[in-house]
């Protein structure tokens, strides 16, 4: 995935590192869109119209993230492979220039979740777009590790990967996971500190990861509905949920839908927490559900 993990498990028995290694390992063999062998990379080069069957937990993440991308209006959308790519952040790698529009408009006609149709363990797509799984496969491996130590009789830990963290049970000393939300690198509000006990957070931000072309800078968070980079000056979303995998893909909708996705987040009961610039000031916005969790 091209970051790091961590753990801290209570009493951990020996050789738990390895498993934990190997569980990830099994992640990235079935929905890494670099690894060119993984479940996903054989999926988009597939015969449009033939069915292929799925690894279950492939067929987990493509189902929840169909369902975000439907309740979201498409402003999550895991069919955006061509797109991710033109901007310099999927596989082929980073670009020197900005794409023209007539790139831009070949690249959404090549993606989108209309052309993938999902039943069960199998999944066909109508036309050669490209599935993409960077804004939910973090949190989903958070979960598989978590599911696993539980599987193991080992019900308190803190399991990170990528900056997505899942707490389940308590310390040593009876305190919960207590995590500080992820703070951006300015002047920006002061971070919340919240337990992760049967909780899960990810964070969306647009300082993570962008290029800059002519002395500005792109987010690497792209909105499907216009093929570009985000410009509603969002800098952060954080997102409690019980499942890291759902944390993980509403943080990047939230994001791409700007202050409309408070509504929304309200509307769907998530505890959200949103960051927007407004000139050199940064206002907080945070849900109905995570009011009432504070």
């Amino acid at each position: 995935m091209g970051t790091s993990w961590s753990a801290r498990i209570v009493a951990p028995p020996e050789g738990i590192a390895l498993k934990i290694q190997a569980e990830l390992d099994r992640v990235v063999a079935e929905m890494s869109h670099w690894a060119p062998d993984s479940a996903l990379s054989h999926f988009n080069r597939s015969e449009p119209g033939r069915w292929q069957p799925l690894p279950i937990g492939f067929a987990q993440v493509l189902a929840a993230a169909l369902d975000v991308a439907e309740k979201s209006g498409g402003a999550f959308d895991p069919a955006m492979g061509a797109l991710v790519d033109l901007w310099g952040f999927g596989p082929p790698g980073p670009r020197t220039g900005l794409p023209g529009d007539s790139e831009v408009a070949a690249a959404c006609a090549l993606s989108g979740r209309s052309h993938i149709e999902l039943d069960g363990r199998r999944a066909r797509r109508d036309a050669p777009v490209r599935l993409d799984f960077s804004g939910i496969a973090k949190g989903h491996g958070v979960d598989r590790v978590a599911e696993m130590l539980r599987s193991m009789a080992l019900p308190d830990f803190l399991v990170e990967v990528g900056g997505e963290l899942r707490g389940e049970g308590i310390r040593p000393d009876g305190q919960p996971w207590w995590v500080d939300f992820e703070s951006l690198p300015s002047s920006a509000p002061a971070s919340f500190r919240v337990a992760l006990h049967g909780l899960s957070v990810a964070t969306s931000g647009d300082y993570r990861r962008s290029f800059a072309h002519e002395g500005r800078d792109y987010a690497h968070t792209l909105d499907p509905r216009t093929g570009r980079p985000l410009e509603n000056g969002v800098a952060s979303v954080t997102v409690l949920h019980p499942v890291c995998m759902l944390a993980d893909a509403w943080a990047t909708a939230l994001s791409v839908l700007g202050r409309e996705g408070i509504a929304l987040a309200a509307r769907e009961g998530l505890a959200a927490h949103m960051v927007v610039r407004e000139g050199p000031a940064f206002v907080e916005h945070l849900s109905p559900a995570l009011q009432a969790m504070l």
